[in-house]
């Protein structure tokens, strides 16, 4: 946050720097207002310029980037108006290098102005803010995890199984099922709900139940 508030304040300067650049003498006294776009690219003339197609119009123009950037706290549109503003003022400086046989910088004010010096100084600190910023965060937030596919599960948590290359999340196979062993009844007796089991105790029935033996006791003692 803190970073992203730094980063607005340098870009604004930034960008109030250059806008404010065309206004101000770039060569011989001479304002940058009074150059037009189109001499950037054909040679530079001593024809004056209308106001917003000289080279107020890309600094502009980089302005309006510049404040789309920090709404959306894009450092990519940051960085890329401070791209557009150095761009511009390098080709002027190329250009006007190639009309005076070269640039000068006079103590008298002459040669090169304050104006270059506010576009090149612009157009650093939005390079800067764009650095400076820490941009937009994912939805996410910090410490989320967003899988894809491909990914594998930790092998302590058995992986994703056979689904984890569609993103889907999977389990391993389980093993087979396995049918309980049951011991063999025994032969001796038929086996439950058969015709043979109700005959059987059927029979048992018809027997007289006799108790089971016990201990024997001793005979009674009869002599006296």
């Amino acid at each position: 946050m803190i970073r992203n508030i730094i980063g607005s304040v340098l870009a604004v300067i930034g960008a109030a720097g250059a806008v404010a650049s065309p206004f101000q003498s770039w060569y011989d006294g001479r304002h940058g207002r009074d150059y037009r776009v189109e001499d950037l690219f054909n040679g530079i003339t001593g024809t004056s310029s209308d106001l917003w197609v000289s080279l107020l119009l890309p600094f502009a123009f980089a302005a309006l980037v510049t404040l789309l950037g920090l709404v959306l706290r894009s450092r990519l549109l940051v960085a890329l108006s401070g791209l557009i503003v150095l761009g511009f003022t390098v080709l002027w400086m190329v250009r006007q290098g190639q009309r005076a046989d070269g640039l000068t910088l006079n103590s008298d004010g002459t040669g090169i102005g304050l104006g270059v010096a506010a576009a090149l100084g612009g157009g650093a600190l939005l390079l800067i803010a764009a650095a400076v910023m820490s941009g937009r965060r994912s939805r996410g937030g910090r410490g989320s995890h967003r899988y894809v596919a491909g990914d594998r599960a930790p092998e302590r948590y058995g992986g994703y199984g056979e689904y984890g290359d569609t993103g889907q999340v999977g389990y391993d196979e389980p093993e087979p099922y396995r049918t309980h062993q049951y011991p063999p009844y025994d032969a001796g007796h038929p086996p439950a709900g058969s015709t043979e089991q109700h005959a059987w105790d059927d029979t048992r029935e018809q027997q007289p139940w006799t108790p089971p033996p016990g201990p024997q006791q001793p005979p009674p003692d009869d002599r006296r």
